[in-house]
């Protein structure tokens, strides 16, 4: 079983930052790409950034140069710097990861998610 576990969501201003982190345990032999997405309310999910294990990123369109996307291997944690927040990045975030687990082959993981809002 492998499980992720998001913090760091809640209310912020427009025009300020939170930093999301997800942390990934239980059977992990190691973690390709590892990445964020969100779905606002009436809305589709959609990736927000996603990082491989050699530390390369993209990004959405709607965050490039606002929301930085890392990755701690030996920690297998994932962050999400979000600066310069708007009231359009008000969603839920999830976290996801493909894994590889061992036995039980490749997985691939979601978070429970977090809340982001952004108040105008």
């Amino acid at each position: 079983q492998v499980q992720l576990v998001e913090s760091g969501g809640g209310l912020v201003q427009a025009g300020g930052s939170l930093r999301l982190s997800c942390a990934a345990s239980g059977t992990i032999f190691s973690i390709n790409v590892m990445g964020w997405y969100r779905q606002a309310p009436g809305k589709q999910r959609e990736l927000v950034a996603r990082i491989t294990s050699g530390g390369s990123t993209n990004d959405a369109d709607s965050v490039k140069g606002r929301f930085t996307i890392s990755r701690d291997n030996a920690k297998n944690t994932v962050y999400l710097q979000m600066n310069s927040l708007k009231p359009e990045d008000t969603a839920v975030y999830y976290c996801n990861a493909d894994v590889y687990a061992g036995g039980f082959g490749y997985l691939e993981v979601w978070g429970q998610g977090t809340l982001v809002t952004v108040s105008s």
